[in-house]
C-alpha cells in the first residue's frame, strides 16, 4: 500500500517524506526549501490524451508511421534518472529549448491490475503535479529516450495531494508560467480519456504498483523554455511547483536532485 492522509512532500536533506496540512506545505515552501519528487516508483508518461494533440495529427494520423489513431494508450517510461522535485535546475540541451509539459499525475495506492473504471478511484492514492520534460521534436511515434529521458526532465511535486481532497480530478485547470512570457493554460478536461478510463485501459494489459504514477498527458500546445528561465506550473489551487532552466556548464557544477 501507498497513502497519503493530507499532503505528502520530500524536503531536499530530510531522509522520509512529510504528511502535512496544505497550509503547512505552503509555508514550508514560502520559507525557500527546496524539494525531492515525492515518490519513487516507476513514472510513465500518456502520449496523445489531449484531444487537441491528436487533432493536431490531422490526416497524417492515418499515414505512416501512425497509419491509424491509437486504440489503447500510448505510454512510455520516465525512468529514474529523471526524476526530480520542486527547485530543480534542469539543464537545456541545445538551441531549441525544452517543452515544459505539465501534466496531472496519478499516484498509485495499490496494486492495480485489470481494474475496471467504475472502482478505479480505490486505487488512487492521491495526484501530483508532474512537469513532463522533452526536447522538442515532431514525430510522437515511438517516443524517443534522447528527448524525453534526460536528467531532471521528470520534475514532480511539490506534493502529492490526498484523493480525498480532489473531488473532480478530470476539470482541474492547468497553468505553466515562463517568467516575461504571456501563462499557458490548458485542463483536464481536454483528455481522451479520463482518470477512471485510463486506469481501466492500462491495467488491462499491465500491473500499477503501489507508488506508481501515470500521467494524464501533455496538453497541446506546452511553451518552450530557454536557458535563463524559470518556469512556475500549477494545477487548481495546489501549491505551485518551480523549476530553473540553466546551461549545462550551470547545471553540472551544481548536482540536483535526481532521485538516488
Amino acid at each position: 500500500m501507498f497513502s497519503v492522509a493530507d499532503h505528502l512532500l520530500h524536503v531536499e536533506g530530510e531522509a522520509l517524506p512529510r504528511d502535512v496540512s496544505a497550509s503547512a506545505a505552503r509555508a514550508l515552501l514560502a520559507g525557500g526549501a527546496r524539494c525531492r519528487a515525492p515518490v519513487s516508483g516507476a513514472v510513465y508518461g500518456t502520449l496523445l490524451n489531449d484531444r487537441a494533440a491528436l487533432a493536431a495529427l490531422g490526416d497524417a494520423v492515418n499515414a505512416p508511421p501512425y497509419k491509424a489513431p491509437p486504440r489503447a494508450p500510448i505510454l512510455y517510461l520516465k525512468p529514474r534518472n529523471t526524476l526530480a522535485g520542486h527547485g530543480a535546475r534542469v539543464a537545456v540541451p541545445g538551441e531549441e529549448g525544452v517543452e515544459v509539459g505539465a501534466s496531472l499525475g496519478i499516484v498509485i495506492g495499490r496494486t492495480a491490475a485489470r481494474v475496471s473504471a467504475r472502482e478505479a478511484f480505490d486505487y488512487v492514492a492521491g495526484y501530483t503535479l508532474v512537469a513532463d520534460l522533452s526536447v522538442p521534436h515532431a514525430s510522437v511515434y515511438r517516443p524517443s529516450v534522447r528527448f524525453r529521458a534526460r536528467d531532471n526532465f521528470c520534475v514532480i511535486g511539490p506534493a502529492i495531494v490526498a484523493r480525498a481532497h480532489v473531488a473532480h480530478p478530470d476539470d482541474l485547470a492547468i497553468t505553466v508560467q515562463i517568467a516575461g512570457e504571456a501563462p499557458f493554460t490548458a485542463s483536464t478536461a481536454a483528455s481522451v480519456r479520463g482518470v477512471a478510463q485510463l486506469l481501466e485501459d492500462v491495467t488491462d494489459f499491465m500491473t500499477l504498483a503501489p507508488g506508481d504514477i501515470i500521467t494524464l498527458g501533455v496538453p497541446h500546445g506546452a511553451p518552450v523554455a530557454k536557458a535563463g528561465a524559470r518556469a512556475t506550473l500549477a494545477i487548481g489551487d495546489w501549491a505551485p511547483l518551480a523549476i530553473d532552466f540553466v546551461a549545462p556548464q550551470a547545471a553540472a557544477h551544481t548536482p540536483q536532485g535526481a532521485e538516488a
